[in-house]
């Protein structure tokens, strides 16, 4: 799974914000403010990844139980599934 073409994450005053840009603006004109730990988990899906190696990355990255990694994970991608950023 990736992030679909045309979103960015950008830090805006020490603020993790997702918007999108180009032709897919016209379609999405909200922002999604992430944690530090769900802007770890949105660059991973800026390559095609699967949930298994955002959580491995997680679990080298953090000091947290894989359980606790994989929902963190599965939550987010739910969310940006939803919101219409993931393709595949």
């Amino acid at each position: 799974m990736k992030i679909k073409d045309g979103y960015i994450l950008r830090s805006v005053a020490g603020s993790n914000i997702v918007v999108a840009v180009g032709e897919e603006s016209r379609r999405f004109n909200k922002l999604i403010k992430l944690n530090d730990s769900a802007a770890f988990i949105f660059k991973q899906l800026e390559e095609d990844v699967t949930e298994d190696e955002i959580v491995e990355k997680m679990l080298s990255e953090y000091d947290v139980a894989e359980e606790t990694a994989r929902e963190d994970a599965r939550a987010l991608i739910a969310t940006l599934r939803e919101a219409g950023l993931i393709v595949r």
